[in-house]
């Protein structure tokens, strides 16, 4: 007997790379029901070769469901996740809306797995940001090694993190650039096309972003909260893969080549470092892949015990989808949810 799985926010770019995940790693499910807004209601979505029709979330019963994705915003989240996780189904959010509460895990399996069985506080798990996701993947093992004591990040940021309307806007400019048609701005707050903004999310008092504020948090609470970490975050045009320009010191010396051979055990990393031409990582050869890619490991001489390195991911997959369905597969492994059908 296998699971109900409920996907809210199913016609979103993040919904539909859930269903597509689900299906390709064979999650043991018997029935995936996609969820929108009223207005989508009727919508087909794809989940393997079968086509799903949209139901709508304000109205559906999550009394039989065993997990629902939610993946529909903050504010829906807000609203929905408690109701659902009281209706017995476990909800894994992948907005910001949970991610910051103490009674609400913030998981990357790869990183803090064990932290995972508090979810019955409230019945919520919660997801982190796409741009901390890959990142704590890389430094996880290195943290283990050698102790992290400071980071420094630099963040570029596809447009798919903004959203279907963040790709359709690279792909509008682009296209007016080349026709000599007027470029407005809609999604983000300045020109996008052959650009790069330094500005992904709200201003904060203290002159960060609060994506920047996201990832201070978010890695502290899932890895180590005495690591200090400062980061940048830009968006630029590329329509899908984060890239990370990392800088770390540790407390104990590290060298390169004992970093390379940690990350190539280390489990979601694939280091690729040929110190050649072309022998690293670019979004663009991460898309549609799982792995959190790793090339130009190198040692940082302006501090002791420095390194730098470039880490790549695709956000759709790591940052958002797959990593939602990896907790899933996390509950599952370690029989921390039974079926509600089988228990019944």
């Amino acid at each position: 007997m296998g699971f109900k799985i409920a996907v809210a926010g199913a016609t979103g770019n993040v919904g539909r790379e859930m269903l597509n995940i689900l299906e390709e790693r064979g999650f043991p499910a018997d029935e995936v029901v996609p969820l929108a807004s009223r207005r989508s209601v009727g919508t087909e979505v794809s989940y393997g070769d079968r086509t799903l029709k949209v139901k709508a979330l304000e109205s559906y019963d999550f009394s039989d469901t065993d997990i629902c994705l939610m993946s529909a915003g903050g504010s829906v989240s807000k609203e929905y996740s408690p109701k659902i996780g009281k209706q017995g189904c476990v909800v894994i959010d992948n907005s910001s809306a949970w991610r910051y509460d103490p009674d609400v895990p913030l998981i990357v399996p790869e990183v803090n797995p064990d932290s995972v069985e508090s979810f019955t506080r409230k019945n919520i798990i919660a997801n982190p940001n796409c741009s901390t996701a890959q990142l704590v993947v890389a430094l996880k093992p290195l943290h283990d090694a050698a102790t992290i004591r400071r980071v420094v990040v630099s963040t570029y940021q596809s447009v798919s993190g903004a959203g279907k309307e963040g790709m359709d806007e690279l792909f509008e400019q682009t296209r007016a650039v080349f026709v000599a048609d007027p470029i407005s701005n809609k999604k983000f707050t300045k020109r996008i096309a052959f650009n790069v903004i330094p500005h992904i999310d709200v201003f904060m008092e203290d002159g960060f972003t609060k994506e920047e504020w996201k990832m201070v948090a978010e890695t502290k609470k899932m890895l180590d909260p005495k690591i200090k970490l400062t980061a940048t975050c830009v968006r630029v045009p590329v329509f899908i893969g984060h890239s990370e320009a990392v800088n770390i010191e540790f407390d104990k010396p590290i060298t390169a080549d004992e970093a390379r051979e940690i990350l190539r055990e280390a489990p979601g990393c694939q280091v690729i470092d040929k110190r050649e031409d072309g022998g690293y990582v670019t979004p663009y050869e991460s898309a549609g892949e799982d792995a959190t890619y790793i090339s130009r490991l190198r040692e940082d001489p302006t501090v002791d015990n420095g390194l730098a390195m470039w880490v790549v991911s695709d956000n759709l997959r790591k940052g958002a989808a797959l990593n939602t369905i990896q907790i899933a597969e996390l509950l599952v492994a370690r029989g921390l949810i039974q079926p509600k059908k089988q228990a019944a």
